[in-house]
């Protein structure tokens, strides 16, 4: 019999739901969680998970926060792209621009915060002028610039050698085959893989439920993508305030990549470490990544209140409220050489 999921990997009911299109026509589903007028924030999940995968932390800061999360682009409720052309650290940056432009109104921030890909995505993103004006700080959670496949530590100790690593681990993060349903088997090899060795059975279940949901078509396409990732640049190219979490025992991205973030960052606001915690810390450990999240707005509250004030006082003065309508159409116009992505927001509560 399979663990029932903890209460907490359950989602709220969202307050909004969007369907946001990038620059290349993506569509990307994009729900809103908490009161209109609280402080933003946007979430970027990873590598075959799903905006779900991020419950356990959108509960814990719902009632402080406007939390909006999108699926990535092929994952949850987010159409796969056509072709391998649909893939990309590009696309990923066009994502996460089109979901800032669409959902954080001109003259607010949000605090960004993304796992794993999601944070790759927040670096590939670095200096886009469009992005930049509407973070106001970003968390990067259990992530990597680059190396990916040569830093793995799924393989034994014995297994020594950049080369022969990267022979015997392509063909398992590259496979095309589905994972099926969910079973013993498939819950203790994630386990190792990708947690700590303490995690309770009931969040592995959950864990096990947003991985095996992912398409082994887009699975393997953004594991094409990762194989060769380097979003260094990008990483350069980020002024905002940013803090780092890592944990001990991430074998995806193990903290050496946490560690060579926090190096090249502008403007560094820590570096935390989980003891004993795997990849998926979101889903581990969520009480302290809330919390580390929560810490950063706290930092730039000043920067979130001001925000809020300007964008309430524009309201009250008359300012179009595009919200107001079940249904509308946002145009949004970018100072990049992007094309401007548009929105369909849909009020559900």
């Amino acid at each position: 019999m399979s663990p029932r999921i903890p209460a907490d990997c359950v989602l709220p009911d969202p307050a909004a739901v969007h369907t946001v299109r990038s620059a290349d026509g993506a569509e990307l589903s994009v729900e809103e969680y908490g009161r209109e007028g609280a402080p933003l924030l946007v979430l970027a999940h990873g590598w075959t998970c799903a905006t779900t995968f991020w419950a356990p932390v959108i509960n814990r800061l719902v009632a402080d926060f406007r939390v909006i999360a999108y699926d990535q682009r092929g994952h949850g409720r987010s159409p796969a792209p056509a072709d391998a052309a649909g893939y990309g650290t590009d696309k990923l940056a066009d994502d996460l621009e089109a979901v800032l432009t669409a959902t954080v109104p001109a003259g607010r921030r949000a605090v960004v915060a993304g796992h794993s890909m999601g944070g790759m995505t927040i670096m590939a993103a670095g200096g886009r002028p469009e992005v930049a004006a509407r973070t106001a700080a970003n968390v990067l959670v259990n992530t990597g610039p680059g190396e990916l496949v040569d830093e793995l530590t799924v393989l034994p100790p014995f297994v020594r050698g950049r080369a022969l690593r990267r022979m015997l681990s392509r063909p398992v993060l590259q496979s095309r085959l589905s994972l099926g349903s969910v079973n013993g088997i498939s819950r203790a090899a994630l386990k190792y893989a990708t947690m700590g060795p303490a995690t309770p059975a009931d969040r592995v279940e959950a864990c096990a439920q947003v991985v095996h949901a992912c398409p082994a078509k887009v699975r393997y396409q953004w594991a094409v993508v990762l194989d060769v990732l380097d979003v260094h640049a990008g990483l350069a190219r980020i002024t905002a305030p940013t803090a780092v979490v890592t944990s001990s025992n991430d074998k995806l991205t193990p903290p050496v990549h946490s560690h060579r973030i926090f190096a090249a960052l502008a403007d560094p606001r820590g570096l935390l470490e989980l003891p004993g915690a795997g990849h998926m810390s979101p889903v581990e450990r969520p009480a302290e990544v809330a919390e580390e999240i929560r810490r950063v707005a706290a930092l730039v509250a000043d920067d979130l209140s001001a925000d809020a004030v300007a964008f309430s006082g524009a309201e009250n003065s008359g300012a179009e409220n595009v919200g107001a309508e079940s249904t509308a159409e946002v145009a949004n116009t970018s100072a990049s050489d992007h094309p401007s992505p548009t929105a369909t927001v849909e009020k559900t509560a």
